[in-house]
């Protein structure tokens, strides 16, 4: 098991105010979040549209914090070079969309970024094992991919708890990380399940202070 001292919390930029993005921005630079994800929707792979590289480039001189971005999208290969250059820390894609996936993390890898794989609420952690030992990280999915402000997955907690089984019996140090109705209380279960990383967005975002938010996140311990 990863022996973190802190969980990694990556506030999603997703559920952040629009109108006042730079704001919300700040409040992540000066928080303990240790990344920020974004996520890039579509419209094919996910049924809804987020922001694309325009906003990505904008934001990227003004956050201090890695970029963790998930690309729920399909042929994400494409872009593997636009991201590099932008200096992106962590790349994730879809094994629902991925013909290729050995080649896909090899390709990421050589451009300099951390890769991973991302698993929707469907999709069983044993078909990783071949590939397990190339990752970075795996997201787990606890919700449909898609949309913010939905139900917590109870199943994910299952999924984890394989996952890890599965990292630590190969000696791994690969990450495993949640994205999906994630609050303290849930944040608290899949921490005690095997969980490094922690992504939360309606929480944090929707919460009356979002630095307390990300701080009772940052606290919690296996």
């Amino acid at each position: 098991m990863n022996k973190h001292q802190e969980i990694i919390v990556s506030p999603s930029l997703l559920s952040a105010d629009f109108l006042h993005l730079y704001k919300d921005i700040e409040m992540i630079n000066n928080s303990r979040a240790d990344w920020l994800h974004i996520d890039i929707m579509d419209g094919v792979f996910v049924p809804n549209l987020s922001f694309g590289f325009p906003i990505l480039e904008a934001i990227k001189p003004l956050i201090k914090k890695p970029l963790d971005v998930h690309l729920m999208i399909v042929e994400p290969e494409k872009f593997i070079k636009r991201l590099a250059d932008l200096d992106i820390m962590m790349m994730n894609v879809h094994y629902e969309v991925q013909n290729h996936l050995h080649r896909t993390i090899g390709a990421i890898h050589d451009a300099g970024m951390k890769a991973a794989v991302t698993l929707n609420p469907h999709t069983p952690v044993e078909l990783l094992k071949d590939i397990l030992c190339e990752l970075d990280m795996v997201l787990l999915m606890s919700v449909n991919p898609g949309f913010g402000g939905q139900k917590f997955i109870r199943q994910t907690l299952e999924k984890v708890q394989k996952l890890r089984r599965m990292i630590d019996e190969k000696g791994l140090t690969t990450l495993i990380e949640v994205d999906g109705g994630v609050n303290e209380k849930t944040g608290a279960e899949l921490v005690q399940a095997g969980a490094d990383a922690l992504v939360a967005g309606s929480y944090i975002f929707g919460h009356r202070s979002p630095e307390e938010a990300i701080n009772l996140l940052k606290e919690l311990r296996r």
